[in-house]
């Protein structure tokens, strides 16, 4: 007769074989296609695709073999549609999941991007979100003011440089500048902000530290309590210098922080050529007036690191996502000189146009640069709209996953219903925007199908175009950015020509946020002749 102890053995493992293998073939999740054989079972079939940096393309075709959602592990899921699809996930009761905070949090603390639940995430968007409306930006004479001097006194005198001399440049590493540039001088003002434009050795030093840590979010992302117990051993999975990297990085950002508060006190600001912090001073007047209690969710930090830890994730999301979307539309751009022309052509039909004639400048009278056509009017435009919005389809800046966590009652999602509480879920821009049946021949730039498509075909792609994301979550800056980005294609496209000069590595990286492979696009800048179009 087996002993007691042997029993307990036997029992044992049959509660293991139950765990780990019948009931993930019988579970809920069970029905729902597996995109590999051990999804079931284990998540270390996901774990590896993702530490190869290829998920993007694998789900991608994954979801056009098995449909709109499949498994990824035993309790993660992707889906790739819409109704039933991202209308659920990203505009209902599911919550972040933990995956952002191990990377998105600055100083120890929450950001509004980073925050898990909706309740403080929703308090902190209230207070800052009027300033990045579209109506205010519009409007903004601070705005204003702050595309005046980026475009007049930073970057066309930069390009004119390049043209005239006849010499190359990284437009990359200037598409970044000019964006943060751009988000430092609306979040603390330009005289307390950057200047990557013309600071070329501290650009060049912050690029260097910004992208030293990329290759090792994984570990705290996707296995942060193994990155912290082997940590706690003395095993460093995330080297040391990422942690100094990031310390230099939010140390800076802290700097601007200060320089605003003591501008503020001293009322120290430039005459003429300074503009004030607008974000800054909305979210730090919001969180003075507020009456936050202890229910809302939100723990309490020190003010100065609460709002150091916003403007550090603004300035990076800022300047990142809208750079790189520069870069790959210059790159498609500068292989099409015929299409260069159509869009200076529609350029030109702006009042006042962005012309840049440095000889007509005089230096005493800066800051009294140019009338700028307003945002409206560049909005108007439809090719202009069109090469963005197809840049933004094609070459999202953020074309990864976006994962949520299943409410605490079942849900349904894609057909299937009873999906536990607690799973991953995720869709993402990469396999939203190649539907072949929304948007045919998906792998070509094509902008010319925003112009050609009727409204029903156009309202049918807009419902799919996710390169802001969807719902209450939606990217806060996706005003700003086109905004911006408007303002510098066509203050360039106005007066210069760009043609390649060294696009090797130009294919975008399979990654969350994405930019190119070899980290550059090396282009030639042109004057455009007068009265050429």
């Amino acid at each position: 007769m087996p002993s007691l102890s042997t029993l307990a053995l036997l029992l044992f493992l049959c509660l293991l074989i139950y765990r780990y293998l019948i009931h993930p073939l019988l579970a809920p999740l069970s029905r729902i296609p597996a995109a590999h054989f051990s999804a079931p079972f284990s998540p270390l079939w996901i774990l590896l695709i993702r530490k190869r940096g290829t998920e993007n393309r694998t789900l991608l075709s994954l979801h056009e073999k098995l449909g709109p959602i499949i498994r990824l592990g035993p309790r993660e899921l992707s889906v790739n549609c819409v109704d039933g699809g991202i209308r659920a996930i990203y505009s209902g009761g599911f919550e972040k999941h933990e995956w952002y905070s191990t990377i998105f949090d600055n100083y120890g603390v929450p950001c509004m991007f980073s925050m898990a639940n909706s309740k403080p995430h929703a308090i902190r968007k209230r207070m800052i979100s009027n300033v990045y409306s579209k109506t205010y930006l519009q409007n903004s004479p601070e705005m204003y003011k702050i595309s005046q001097v980026l475009l007049y006194q930073r970057l066309l005198p930069v390009i004119e440089s390049l043209a005239s001399e006849g010499r190359e440049v990284d437009v990359h590493e200037l598409n970044f500048a000019a964006t943060m540039d751009f988000i430092n001088a609306y979040l603390f003002g330009l005289g307390s902000g950057s200047n990557f434009i013309e600071d070329g050795p501290f650009r060049k030093h912050f690029l260097e530290l910004y992208y030293s840590r990329k290759t090792y979010t994984f570990w705290s992302q996707e296995m942060p309590k193994l990155t912290s117990f082997l940590h706690k051993l003395g095993i460093r999975l995330v080297p040391n210098f990422v942690d100094e990297a990031n310390r230099e990085i939010e140390a800076w950002c802290l700097s601007m922080c200060k320089g605003v508060e003591a501008s503020t006190k001293t009322d120290a600001r430039t005459a003429g050529i300074d503009t004030s912090p607008v974000v800054y001073s909305q979210l730090a007047e919001s969180l003075e007036n507020s009456s936050i209690k202890s229910t809302s969710g939100i723990r309490p930090h020190p003010r100065d690191l609460t709002i150091a830890s916003e403007m550090l994730d603004h300035l990076a999301a800022g300047h990142e996502t809208s750079g790189i979307t520069l870069t790959f539309l210059m790159h498609e751009l500068s292989q099409r000189p015929r299409m260069q022309a159509s869009l200076r052509k529609e350029l030109l039909t702006l009042s006042p146009t962005l012309s840049y004639e440095p000889s007509k400048l005089n230096e005493d009278q800066k800051p009294d640069f140019p009338d700028l056509p307003s945002p409206r009017a560049l909005d108007a435009l439809p090719l202009l709209q069109a090469l963005l919005l197809e840049t933004l389809r094609l070459h999202a800046a953020i074309p990864g996953p976006q994962p949520r966590v299943t409410p605490s009652t079942p849900t349904t999602l894609a057909g299937y219903n009873n999906i536990p509480p607690n799973t991953r879920v995720s869709a993402l821009p990469y396999t939203l925007h190649r539907n072949a049946s929304v948007f045919p021949d998906p792998l070509t730039w094509k902008p010319e199908r925003w112009l050609e498509a009727g409204k029903d075909e156009k309202e049918e792609m807009m419902r799919w175009f996710w390169a802001f994301g969807s719902g209450g979550r939606m990217c806060i800056g996706n005003n700003f950015a086109m905004q911006e980005m408007k303002y510098l294609l066509a203050a360039i496209y106005t007066n210069y020509t760009t043609s390649v000069v060294d696009d090797e590595g130009i294919e975008q990286e399979d990654a969350y946020t994405a930019g190119p492979v070899g980290n550059k696009l090396v282009l030639n800048f042109a004057r455009v002749e007068e009265g050429s179009s």
